[in-house]
């Protein structure tokens, strides 16, 4: 059985950065999860595709170990993003295709259903709380979200919100989703939701991790050139997951030195995503990689 069910988008991207552009490149949130957390666990996904999906990129998924058997082909087209980044700022979106996502219901099978950890990625809150109303019992839920839900369906994702145990979200989304200006003020509200351990991704300004009314604050691992911004969120989420899910499988419970760690390996293996377009980079990381980076990372932060 798998270590954890990620549920979430497949796509096809379109992205124009400051070191060029690429066209119909393999992204969404469910792909650069999957693969970033596949260095630490055994990982399903649950997605939809269209049927113009490449044969070769269900290969590379399951050539990282990733089981595919929930990724459901329909005929249409796969949803497609289109994006270009300024110099200094965030995504500005030019175009989305929701194509065969739009009618995207997750359904869990049942042999899927007592995977211990439960991802969930930043699609319509309805659909995530009908995914926690499936499963059984999982050990940890880890919920994702964007500004996008906030505004729209703000009540359906505080229900959502009140079922899980890890929360992933930026600085912007959790002032607009907790209505406070003050970061602590703005955890200590969401902590009120439900969720017991919050992350808070601040792009090259690193993360803020909340737990047990302990704060851990970490700089984004620096790199010699950005390329492409595109997935370091999901991909840090990915990390974060794979090698809590790894750390679970040993040990029943969750303890602050685990999620601090768990947090670092998250920025270690977004710093190498955002070092090329898609994933060109990440899904060639293997652990000798990992392991450099995280020790020079700790030369970097150590005093």
């Amino acid at each position: 059985m798998s270590d954890v069910l990620a549920v979430g988008s497949i796509a096809y991207d379109t992205v124009e950065t400051w070191a060029g552009k690429r066209s119909e490149v393999l992204g969404g949130s469910a792909t650069y999860f999957s693969v970033a957390a596949s260095l630490f666990s055994k990982i399903s996904v649950l997605a939809v595709v269209g049927d113009d999906f490449a044969t070769s990129d269900i290969d590379m998924l399951q050539n990282k170990g990733v089981d595919t058997s929930s990724i459901i082909k329909k005929e249409g087209k796969t949803f497609h993003w289109s994006g270009v980044y300024p110099k200094n700022g965030d995504a500005q979106t030019l175009q989305t295709d929701l194509n065969v996502f739009e009618t995207f219901n997750p359904i869990i099978p049942e042999e899927k259903r007592d995977i211990p950890i439960l991802f969930l990625g930043n699609i319509d809150p309805d659909l995530q709380y009908s995914v926690i109303q499936q499963m059984n019992r999982p050990k940890c839920i880890i919920c994702d979200t964007m500004n996008f839900w906030i505004d729209k369906k703000r009540e359906s994702l505080i229900k959502t919100v009140s079922l899980v145990d890890v929360l992933v979200i930026n600085l912007t989304e959790i002032k607009l989703l907790s209505g406070k200006k003050d970061l602590i003020e703005a955890v200590n509200k969401i902590h009120q939701l439900g969720p017991k351990v919050i992350i808070v991704k601040n792009g090259a300004r690193g993360a803020n991790l909340f737990y047990d009314n302990k704060h851990f604050v970490m700089p984004a691992c620096p790199v010699d050139k950005v390329i492409d911004p595109t997935g370091a969120g999901d991909s840090f989420a990915g990390g974060f997951v794979g090698f809590l899910a790894k750390s679970l499988r040993d040990k029943d419970g969750i303890d602050f030195k685990m999620l601090k760690r768990a947090s670092v390996y998250g920025n270690i293996v977004a710093s190498y995503t955002i070092e090329d377009f898609g994933l060109d980079k990440l899904k060639n990381v293997d652990h000798n990689m990992l392991e450099s980076r995280f020790s020079n990372f700790q030369d970097f932060v150590s005093f």
